[in-house]
């Protein structure tokens, strides 16, 4: 990331198809940007974080046919439902598109007509379609005659004629884009798919589908009322859509062309999109590129892959009535690595709130809180009262907290807060404050134990945010003022 001058960063999630329900996967995604976003805010960066569904793609058509209602009435009911996530999951999005807005479609129009016309061609076409991709695939896409992300739905063989992007043409440019970390993609892993991809030759792909087989769903093709704009070369502009492209807004020109970072959160299955053909419809289009992308992992349940016929969906309100936001929010990020895939198992998120949430952080505090509210308030005098042990191990929870965050490991940036409420416990039991009268000996105990609390309260909050905050309303730095006031536990054991 940038330290540019502004200290400005948008930060986009991947828009989400409305044929279902969000399910645990899509709040992963959700809350490892708002992770970031908060991080970003607290730093005091001016962040834009976007959010929103994608409305135009044949899926959503064809199940709200099955569930017997139109398919406008039906996208923007379950537009509502991923829309609603922000109080669910605690999410801080500053806007949420759907691409049945006028302002997408004037967006969208507007960069079709802005591409280079060499890059625009119609012809005639014969292949295998993948309706949960939303995209043509070639033999190389398939691992035995399957979809690899889609193995139990059967491909389509799909022949028309249709409007096409000279993707093969921006093969050196992306590569060179790519291995340069002009256009970063982390993890280095993606990156490495990315620039093996590029190496096969580039293919050029479609962009439009016939009216007729889009079943009167979507943007039309300028000039060409026929056809309608493939979801791609759709879906994939809201991330400027959504900030004026096309109408003149000081958003677009504030947070894409004149911003150095510019951030991508978005799932592995669809890393290519984003790092290849985005890119090249942007050159195309002569609109500056994104900076960052950042590519993150996939969750099993149990082992498996999240699927409506296997019956293993979970849906993320349902958690969250269950456990609390803040406690889905801890497991999906504490447990799921960033960088990889991970496992979602019911009996695992228990142990975790357990082991980590109730006996850790909230223990912790209640621990402090109960020791140290009937000598309220205390002066403190951060230059002599706190130990350099104390002070040693704050510091280096930071910087390696600081670190695991540059790179989007946010697991591993939590675990480091972890380790500090750790050796947190390791300084009260040590010191025994229980035993001590009060005293300058038991004050110094507690204005140390504290102080590690308000650092890890720091550390957490772009995680937790709710929990910090509750954290602050039992122990409280002001100016040079604490104030202990033990409340409820934060974290009650499950049984």
């Amino acid at each position: 990331m940038s330290n540019s001058e502004k200290n400005r960063i948008y930060i986009t999630t991947a828009i989400d198809y409305v044929n279902a329900r969000p399910h645990v996967g899509h709040a992963l995604e959700k809350i490892q940007a708002d992770v970031i976003a908060r991080f970003f805010r607290k730093k005091g960066f001016d962040v834009h974080f976007l959010g929103g569904t994608d409305d135009n793609a044949l899926k959503n058509v064809l199940a709200a046919k099955a569930a017997g209602v139109s398919t406008s009435e039906f996208v923007d009911t379950n537009a509502e439902v991923f829309r609603g996530l922000k109080d669910a999951l605690g999410i801080s999005w500053d806007d949420f598109i759907q691409t049945t807005e006028e302002r997408h479609k004037i967006g969208v129009e507007k960069f079709w007509r802005a591409c280079d016309p060499k890059d625009i061609y119609k012809k005639a076409y014969k292949g295998l379609y993948c309706v949960g991709c939303e995209e043509f695939k070639t033999e190389k896409d398939l691992v035995g005659g399957k979809c690899s992300e889609h193995p139990s739905t059967s491909l389509e063989e799909v022949e028309e004629e249709n409007y096409f992007f000279r993707l093969s043409t921006y093969g050196e440019k992306l590569k060179k884009l790519i291995e340069s970390d002009e256009l970063k993609i982390i993890p280095e892993s993606r990156k490495n798919e990315m620039l093996s991809f590029i190496r096969q030759g580039l293919e050029d792909f479609s962009i439009s589908r016939s009216r007729a087989r889009a079943q009167n769903w979507g943007i039309p093709v300028p000039d060409d009322p026929d056809q309608v704009i493939y979801v791609w070369f759709d879906a994939l502009l809201n991330y400027i859509t959504s900030l004026g492209y096309g109408s003149d807004n000081a958003l677009f020109k504030k947070y894409w062309e004149e911003n150095e970072n510019i951030l991508h959160v978005i799932g592995k299955g669809i890393t290519r999109f984003h790092a290849i053909y985005w890119p090249a419809m942007l050159m195309s289009a002569r609109v500056k590129l994104p900076q960052t992308i950042f590519s993150h992992g996939y969750i099993t349940i149990e082992g498996q892959k999240i699927s409506k016929s296997v019956g293993n969906v979970i849906d993320p309100y349902d958690l969250v009535k269950e456990f609390g936001a803040e406690t889905v929010r801890y497991f999906l990020l504490r447990e799921i690595p960033a960088h990889s895939d991970g496992d979602f198992s019911r009996v695992r998120l228990i142990e975790r709130y357990n082991g980590d949430l109730a006996n850790g952080i909230g223990n912790l505090v209640a621990r402090v809180a109960t020791l140290g509210e009937h000598i309220n308030p205390l002066q403190i005098d951060f230059q002599s009262d706190i130990e350099k042990e104390s002070d040693a191990a704050s510091d280096a929870a930071f910087k390696k907290y600081e670190a695991y965050m540059e790179n989007f490991r946010l697991n591993e940036a939590l675990g480091a807060a972890w380790e500090l409420i750790s050796f947190a416990d390791r300084y009260i039991n040590d010191k025994k404050p229980w035993t001590l009268k009060e005293g300058p000996e038991f004050e110094r105990t507690i204005k140390n134990a504290t102080y590690l609390i308000g650092t890890i309260t720091n550390l957490i909050e772009p995680f937790l945010p709710g929990t910090a905050g509750k954290i602050r309303q039992q122990i409280l730095f002001k100016d040079s003022v604490l104030e202990i006031k033990k409340g409820v536990g934060i974290f009650p054991r499950i049984p």
